[in-house]
């Protein structure tokens, strides 16, 4: 189990789990009986306190966890795309540059060369199932 769900779970059972006297307390009368129920709500009672306590800092871990989560989360581009030659259909799996655009390509199967589409920056972009890094991130490209 991920942290991030660990520190969830936690964090919302330790604030359901006091609330379950009220609702569980007339289930344990007819299992237990009366002076068995009013023993437990005693008993809970006394720590209540502590329950909220212990919820409250489950929630903030679980916060904590899913904030550093999201703040760690650098989006981090797909590096492999699969290149289709517009003469012959061949594809291949090509894993793209991450510093430099790729301006021609050759097809394995028919050797032409590919240049990219007007409007577009390299042949991932024009011919690729995946664009290109810069342009997953948002940015210009080359």
């Amino acid at each position: 189990m991920k942290k991030e769900s660990l520190a969830m779970i936690s964090g919302l059972a330790t604030l359901i789990l006091p609330f379950l006297c009220c609702f569980g307390l007339p289930l344990l009368v007819l299992i237990v009986g009366s002076s068995a129920a009013i023993a437990v709500t005693k008993f809970a009672e006394q720590y209540a306190p502590l329950f909220w306590l212990l919820g409250t800092i489950g929630v903030g871990w679980a916060g904590w966890r899913f904030w550093q989560k999201r703040k760690n989360n650098v989006h981090k581009p797909i590096l492999d795309s699969t290149l289709t030659c517009p003469k012959c259909g061949f594809q291949k799996k090509e894993t793209m540059p991450t510093d430099a655009c790729q301006f021609f390509y050759q097809c394995n199967n028919c050797q032409s060369m590919l240049k990219p589409k007007p409007g577009d920056c390299c042949v991932f972009c024009s011919y690729g199932t995946v664009k290109c890094p810069p342009k997953q991130a948002g940015e210009k490209c080359c």
